[in-house]
């Protein structure tokens, strides 16, 4: 079926399948930024926003996001590369496969949350995993980010 989605500002049409998910339309439609991951909503690098709010694209029909607005990264680049600059500054960029979705999953946090301890920003950021840090210096990133002490 053919249907309008409205992804980073701009009104775009793509042929899908019913039960195709939003991460294969994304992809689709060259947001190649949104990557599938796990299939089980566990790893955050299918990260986008609807309407703002973060939402995994892997566990979401395309069908669901008709009539709503959707970020990726590729519509964010100045808060994204604000955030990567700071990420680099802190050591914690690694090799950037997951990158995007935590990026999306940190801006939509300093958006929602003012002034969040360190066990808020742990919660927030439950299911972006990545494989090749402790954790630690992305932390130490968003703290900066968020001007949390």
């Amino acid at each position: 079926m053919l249907v309008e989605l409205k992804v980073n500002g701009k009104k775009r049409k793509v042929e899908i399948d019913c039960e195709e998910y939003l991460v294969d339309t994304l992809r689709k439609l060259g947001n190649l930024s949104v990557k599938r991951g796990c299939d089980t909503g566990c790893c955050g690098l299918c990260s986008i926003w609807i309407d703002k709010k973060p939402v995994l694209s892997c566990a979401m029909l395309t069908v669901r996001a008709l009539n709503k607005e959707i970020t990726t990264i590729e519509g964010i680049e100045k808060e994204a590369s604000e955030f990567a600059r700071i990420l680099v500054s802190e050591g914690a960029e690694q090799c950037g496969f997951c990158s995007p979705g935590f990026i999306m999953t940190v801006i939509a946090m300093k958006e929602e949350l003012e002034n969040p301890t360190e066990e808020e920003i742990k919660h927030y950021l439950t299911g972006n995993l990545c494989r090749c840090t402790g954790y630690m210096g992305q932390l130490r990133a968003i703290k900066t980010y968020l001007g949390v002490k």
